[in-house]
């Protein structure tokens, strides 16, 4: 079993920077595909980005490429998400997901993909 909790969301205006980190509970981490969902109000489950290993072709979801940075720590057992230049469209509930599964940087994963989620953490921009 894996438990991933996140934290790092709040409220910021556009054009701010946040960082969101995610921590896992088992040691087989770095075997792990560790991707960043997002969800609005209304809309499906998204994958932002997801990373198989430190060093491996990230995915980013092509709105937020070029101001989202998935990195992985893994003497933390940890994934994080940085997220500059924050938008309004950007305002969603952010969960981080695990599996045990390669995936590369060329496609983006549907949630089924996934078996562990965290709680989720919200990310609201607004002026």
């Amino acid at each position: 079993q894996v438990r991933l909790v996140e934290s790092g969301g709040g409220s910021v205006q556009p054009g701010e920077s946040l960082r969101l980190s995610c921590a896992a509970t088992r040691t087989t981490y770095t075997a792990f595909c560790m991707a960043w969902f997002r969800q609005a109000p209304g809309k499906e489950r998204e994958d932002v980005a997801h990373m198989y290993a430190a060093g491996s072709a990230p995915y980013y979801a092509g709105s937020v490429k070029g101001r989202f940075t998935i990195s992985r720590d893994n003497a933390n057992n940890a994934v994080n998400l940085r997220m500059a230049n924050l938008k309004p469209e950007d305002t969603a509930v952010y969960y981080c997901a695990a599996d045990e599964r390669y995936c590369g940087g060329s496609s983006s994963l549907g949630r089924s993909a996934f078996r562990y989620w965290g709680q989720g953490t919200q990310v609201t921009v607004s002026s």
